[in-house]
């Protein structure tokens, strides 16, 4: 009776223990909501404290400079494609004729885009007033000022000052510059012509029709259909570095994977459901903490070349004859942006974009960074590429003598400090410096001839 009732006691105490063993596991299980939810609270605090919230609301993993000016695609609806990553700022619209283009009326603290879908902080009215000059600049991502700290940094805007302060400079001081009816005597005729020459004296407005990763075909389509209509007076194309990138069998670049996601309903249900769980996380503030304070200082930069987010060393062509195709389908397109140009009579400026290799000076700081990142056999690549293009620009222009070219390579090297930002986006100071050239390659065509002096009588000396 004394052993049952022992056996008995032992069982008993043996079954607490193992209750009171199993009880920690469950605590701890309920517990990890609640820790994380502490957790995402203490986060919360620490960023409204910090003065941080606006800032992490808009952070998506990486700088907030290149979130401004990634694209968020929409469909011909204006709806965002579902499976298609949007967690950029730069919304563009699909387009049946131009592949996409810039959304009118948005802006954030980096740029503007107005009514008509070009970056200004003014709308363009289609009715052209009659004591305005307008010039056009067409383009990639370069062009449009990607990374520019504003619109007032990229080249167009700094063009556009450079012109309009020269009108101011005219009217405050007329002597400084050469008069519109030359003097008769000798020696101050030749003091006159020594004298900078004169340009219109008119309003002057630089539009920024760039939109970030078109190539050639899409320039051509913009010209003919948006541009144009606005009766430029002058165009200038600043291109090149995507038709090196985009493969020969397609015209122009369009919303990157929106076919084969359409096409295929299992892909499109993953890549909207890996979305929808992306959002989901990115919404706590412990998850962009971690990224924000731990990941960001140890992530290098990135190469944000739109349209897609794939390497440039993937998009380059190693195949001589694929290269060939893409340097042909750039001439062809070239031609037939001069034509158009020709044919409405106005003057084209062409120029291949500069990019990070051709800097003649030994890289340093962040510029040696960016080539180590492309990878050693990135410059070779670049070299023959730039060279065909080159070759299919000057084939233009003798085709078509009113074509106009600059060597914007030669101005990034006589540029100090640093003038890249990554592969082809260029700082606020180098824009700077592109705009200075253009305004010295554009003038000419604004000159105003002085009249030589035709008056009755000679003057007095």
């Amino acid at each position: 009776m004394f052993f049952r009732s022992s056996r008995k006691s032992s069982w008993s105490s043996r079954s607490l223990y193992q209750k009171k063993k199993a009880l920690p596991k469950r605590w701890i299980l309920l517990s990890i909501p609640l820790v994380l939810i502490g957790l995402e609270l203490l986060m919360r605090l620490i960023v409204s404290v910090t003065g941080k919230t606006a800032e992490f609301n808009a952070f998506e993993g990486e700088s907030l400079n290149l979130t401004a000016y990634r694209l968020k695609f929409l469909d011909q609806r204006g709806q965002a494609f579902d499976g298609l990553p949007d967690h950029g700022q730069l919304t563009v619209k699909r387009s049946p004729v131009l592949g996409y283009r810039l959304v009118g009326n948005q802006q954030n603290s980096a740029w503007k885009i107005n009514e008509q879908g070009f970056r200004a902080d003014q709308s363009l009215s289609a009715d052209k007033p009659k004591d305005e000059v307008r010039i056009f600049l067409l383009g990639g991502s370069a062009a449009f000022g990607q990374l520019s700290s504003n619109n007032q940094a990229t080249i167009s805007a700094q063009l556009e000052s450079r012109l309009n302060q020269q009108v101011s400079a005219q009217k405050a001081t007329p002597g400084k510059f050469r008069p519109d009816t030359l003097p008769y005597f000798a020696d101050e005729l030749e003091k006159a012509l020594k004298l900078p020459p004169r340009i219109r004296e008119t309003r002057y407005r630089v539009i920024n029709a760039a939109v970030p990763g078109y190539a050639s075909g899409n320039e051509l389509a913009q010209l003919a259909f948006e541009v144009l209509p606005y009766k430029p007076d002058a165009i200038v194309l600043m291109n090149g570095y995507s038709d090196l990138l985009l493969p020969s069998a397609n015209e122009g670049v369009d919303v990157p994977g929106v076919e084969a996601l359409l096409e295929s309903a299992p892909r499109h249900l993953m890549a909207s459901l890996g979305n929808q769980l992306n959002d989901f996380f990115h919404q706590f503030y412990l998850v962009k903490g971690v990224q924000y304070w731990v990941f960001r200082p140890q992530m290098s930069f990135k190469q944000l070349i739109p349209p897609v987010e794939a390497p440039v060393q993937e998009r380059l062509t190693t195949d001589a004859k694929e290269l060939g195709l893409r340097t042909d389908r750039y001439r062809q397109n070239l031609q037939q942006v001069s034509r158009l140009a020709s044919a409405s009579k106005v003057p084209l400026f062409v120029a291949l974009q500069p990019e990070v290799s051709s800097r003649a000076a030994k890289p340093a700081g962040r510029e040696k960074e960016i080539l180590d990142q492309l990878g050693s056999g990135y410059p070779e690549q670049i070299k023959t590429g730039y060279g065909k293009l080159q070759g299919a620009i000057e084939q233009v222009k003798r085709d078509a003598p009113g074509v106009s070219t600059l060597n914007l390579m030669e101005v990034v090297n006589r540029t100090q400090g640093e003038v890249f930002q990554d592969a082809i986006h260029l700082t606020d100071n180098a824009n700077g410096a592109i705009a200075n050239r253009l305004f010295e390659t554009i003038t000419p065509k604004l000159h105003v001839q002085p009249k030589p002096y035709a008056g009755g009588d000679v003057p007095p000396s």
